[in-house]
């Protein structure tokens, strides 16, 4: 009897382990924020598809020469992507939508992006200012690991 309880405490221990670990290794409690050089090394000569908060979605291509291109259902923009103070900047040519955001790896292959300024100039934005969760993408030839909520 008493080998068949400490069998039995031992196989809810496992479980229990294994349950609260599971979740735990699926998604970061924290998103980790990626400086310029991380930026540079996970998108440069990349192409992601995303979506915004609104669920229009959304593929953006940064090629090595410092081109982009954006594309969305009925719209097709062309530009340049950089990496200044610490943001990825994606401005567009003969349109203002653009601009520059934080970047936070949310998981594995998600990536979030937060609006903080308008122009490659004012970035990374203002000292006290929060940045404003914008959309949410992952690497194309990856399987997405995005959710359906921002993580800050």
């Amino acid at each position: 009897m008493r080998l068949r309880y400490s069998a039995l405490l031992a196989g809810f221990g496992v479980a229990a382990a294994l349950f609260a670990a599971g979740p735990l290794a699926a998604v970061p409690s924290q998103p980790v924020w990626l400086d310029g050089g991380e930026i540079l090394n996970r998108f440069g000569d990349q192409t992601i598809d995303g979506r915004y908060a609104s669920g229009k979605a959304f593929t953006e291509r940064y090629a090595a020469d410092g081109r982009v291109t954006y594309r969305e259902p009925g719209m097709s923009l062309a530009g340049r992507w950089s990496v200044t103070e610490g943001t990825l900047c994606t401005i567009y040519d003969g349109d203002a939508s653009g601009g520059c955001y934080r970047v936070a790896r949310v998981d594995s292959n998600c990536y979030e992006f937060y609006f903080v300024s308008r122009t490659e100039a004012a970035a990374p934005g203002p000292a006290d200012g929060k940045p404003a969760w914008t959309a949410r993408g992952a690497l194309q030839g990856q399987a997405s690991s995005c959710h359906d909520q921002p993580s800050v």
